[in-house]
């Protein structure tokens, strides 16, 4: 299991294995021993156990892909790992467990998660700064204070782990830059300037976001209906409670008429989707759709034998130009098509000729659909 830090994959893991021993290979002395003797680490574990932060040890993979391997009764789920980074974490699993490990990723908590533990915040503006992470909602500290300590202790203490950079502040800012283009197009260059790093830093530096669970990227559909399409990816944060803080947003009240407001919102829609498909331990089937000449959708949800189309808008009253990219990419797609969809920032479920609008408090609507 892996996913951001503190988006519960400890907590998950001992309530639905509580009869297996718990081991954090953050402790020193623990990871000492797992990586200078394997073998007698892991045999202190006939049964199996919790491994935690295991892209501290992926040395272990191979030794544990032996135990499974001899295991006369066949045992499923002898060990669960779980991992807070991508990198070299996935790739040594599909090196030394392929054919013999079940992947899941875990995302900070859903609305409908929220929703149905009566800890939902009653406005989007609310739910927009706060986030969704489960301490925000467990321990309700200050999200400014638990934002700004979340943001220093990974950037002093995964970065550092993952890429040698020498100078820190520089990689804060190239983040903060990030979270001021999340729902929009990439453009590495323009990134790069702004930080005053070359290109190829700034490519880095974004995979190490996304290896971190940070952000997410978006890649256009390929289905270009005749049409000459952008091929660049669009940059998502995967919380919206980091992003507004990485933005400077104080308060809830300042998200009413924030300029970001829209951005974070549509951020909100994408992780909210990628979460239903990832509680489900299905991957991301999300795409959005963009001509060269700006018509765009927002979000092309792909489904075996037809395209999803889905807009977001953060108003709070639906305006007739809000259907309007719907109805063309309608026009365009025909028969591929299914039944459009509209989220928007309003409190009422509606529909208007082709398209479903759904209210953001009641996206489960629209998440079950997905699943």
């Amino acid at each position: 299991m892996t996913g951001p830090r503190q988006s519960g994959k400890t907590t998950l893991v001992k309530m639905v294995f509580p009869d297996k021993p718990y081991v954090s290979l953050e402790e020193l002395d623990v990871r000492d021993f797992a990586i200078n003797d394997p073998r007698g680490f892991l045999n202190q574990y006939p049964n199996g156990a919790i491994l935690d932060e295991v892209q501290r040890c992926t040395g272990l993979f191979s030794y544990i892909q032996s135990i499974v391997d001899v295991d006369k009764d066949k045992r499923s789920g002898l060990f669960v790992l779980t991992g807070s980074q991508q990198f070299g974490l996935l790739s040594n699993i599909t090196q030394s467990l392929a054919g013999r490990v079940a992947l899941f990723t875990l995302l900070p908590f859903s609305l409908t998660e929220l929703q149905t533990a009566s800890h939902a915040p009653s406005a989007i503006e609310a739910l927009l700064f706060q986030g969704l992470y489960p301490p925000i909602y467990d321990r309700q500290p200050s999200p400014l204070q638990w934002y700004d300590n979340y943001i220093r202790t990974y950037i002093e203490r995964d970065v550092r782990q993952l890429i040698n950079v020498r100078d820190l502040t520089t990689f804060q800012r190239f983040v903060r830059i990030c979270a001021a283009h999340t729902g929009q197009l990439i453009n590495l260059s323009s990134l790069a300037n702004d930080c005053g790093i070359n290109h190829m830093t700034a490519k880095a530096w974004l995979s190490v976001l996304e290896a971190s669970y940070l952000v997410t990227l978006l890649s256009p559909h390929f289905n270009n209906f005749n049409k000459r399409l952008v091929k660049s990816p669009k940059l998502y944060f995967l919380d919206t409670g980091l992003a507004a803080r990485l933005l400077g947003i104080q308060t809830k009240e300042q998200l009413l008429l924030h300029p970001q407001r829209g951005a974070l919102f549509e951020t909100w829609v994408v992780s909210e989707l990628l979460k239903a498909r990832f509680n489900q331990a299905l991957s991301s089937n999300l795409y959005f759709w963009r001509d060269h000449i700006g018509n765009e959708i927002d979000i092309i949800v792909e489904q075996a034998n037809c395209l999803i189309p889905i807009e977001v808008k953060s108003g709070k009253t639906v305006a007739s130009d809000f259907l309007k990219g719907l109805n063309h990419w309608l026009g365009l797609a025909g028969d591929s098509a299914d039944k459009a969809w509209l989220v928007y920032g309003g409190e009422q479920n509606q529909v208007r000729k082709n398209v479903e609008i759904v209210s953001w408090n009641h996206i489960a609507d629209l998440t079950r659909l997905l699943q």
